[in-house]
């Protein structure tokens, strides 16, 4: 057993053009005295010049000792807007845009070339931090698919599932060479957004040994899977952890498609932590007992309850569910040494 590491925050949700949000100090001092111990950081040329961290070590070393000067770590680097942008499918193209830089806009080929590299650069980077575990999106061509009208032609899901470990393989290799896990956020929207199409990425790219997960219960919730039983499933995959809330309240009127609905008007929907219907005791216990070696990272995306609160209470939250694993059986007291001899009497042998 391990116990898991915490309490940390994802910064994207919080970044804003008012201080402290609107500097990577500000984070960082606010993160601090809120009693963040890790930080989740979003590769943004805000906050980080992604291009000079992977050529320069000693550009990583100030970034990082930066941090730590607040008393902070880093727990992940993310590319979830650039992962995302390794595979769009046209439909998405005017909308998706708005994560790429001018010079790819309007410029399908030259974004997928500079999102790739853009992540590719992110695993550099975490190498020179410190870091093995890279949080990311796989990006999506089928999802337009994902309840099929009309029909779905043979072969289809398998040639998608083919191009996109093809977008994702030279990635992976060199996140294998920089010894350091990529961690797919399992999300609605996305390729990988179960466990089915999580395994059929994993057969597709030869079971890549970086090809992890990024696991956050808010999104099965959703989907109405049971994310209890996907620790079970797919422990050994869990590099990442994000503590987000969610809850499904279906009516006569609505279910989980939503309706076109804003988030708030929706059946299924995201709270804070705590506020939702996600059971954290039993996930931090399964994490903890595969011994998951992972940040409990707290994500906000609530369309009910303000950002700064859910912030001041996901610390505690995070706090009051981590387990500090045992060393020791509770009934050890009455052990006693080891007698072959008398093992085989109590047998009977």
């Amino acid at each position: 057993m391990k116990t898991i590491k915490g309490p940390a925050v994802f910064l994207a949700q919080f970044m804003d053009d008012n201080a402290p949000f609107n500097s990577l100090d500000g984070l960082c001092q606010w993160a601090s005295d809120l009693g963040y111990k890790g930080i989740q950081i979003p590769t943004d040329p805000s906050l980080i010049d992604l291009g000079k961290a992977a050529e320069s070590q000693t550009y990583c070393d100030e970034f990082k000792g930066k941090i730590n000067s607040y008393g902070l770590e880093i727990t992940e680097l993310s590319t979830h807007l650039q992962g995302q942008l390794v595979a769009v499918h046209p439909a998405y193209d005017i909308m998706f845009d708005n994560f790429a830089p001018n010079h790819c806009k309007g410029n399908p080929k030259a974004r997928t070339e500079w999102a790739t590299q853009q992540v590719k650069d992110a695993a550099t980077a975490s190498r020179r931090l410190g870091l093995n575990a890279h949080a990311t999106f796989s990006g999506s061509l089928l999802w337009h698919t994902m309840h099929p009208w009309p029909q779905r032609p043979d072969g289809l899901v398998e040639m998608g599932f083919g191009e996109l470990a093809k977008r994702w393989l030279p990635i992976l290799n060199h996140f294998d060479e920089q010894g350091v896990d990529v961690c797919y956020e399992i999300h609605p929207g996305e390729d990988l957004h179960d466990g089915v199409t999580f395994e059929r990425f994993l057969e597709a790219t030869n079971n890549h040994k970086r090809v992890n997960i990024l696991y956050d219960p808010s999104h099965f919730v959703l989907q109405q899977l049971d994310y209890i039983e996907y620790i079970d499933h797919y422990h050994e995959f869990i590099k990442a952890f994000h503590v987000k809330d969610s809850e499904f309240k279906p009516t006569g009127k609505k279910g989980m498609f939503g309706g076109y609905g804003d988030w708030k008007d929706r059946a299924g929907r995201y709270r804070s932590p705590g506020d939702g219907q996600v059971d954290f005791k039993t996930i931090f216990t399964k994490l903890t007992e595969y011994g998951c070696d992972v940040w409990a990272v707290m994500e906000w995306e609530c369309c009910i309850k303000s950002p700064e609160q859910g912030a001041r209470e996901g610390v505690k939250f995070i706090q009051d569910h981590i387990i500090e694993a045992t060393e020791k059986r509770f009934d050890d007291f009455a052990g006693a040494d080891v007698d072959k001899e008398q093992l085989r009497k109590i047998l009977g042998i």
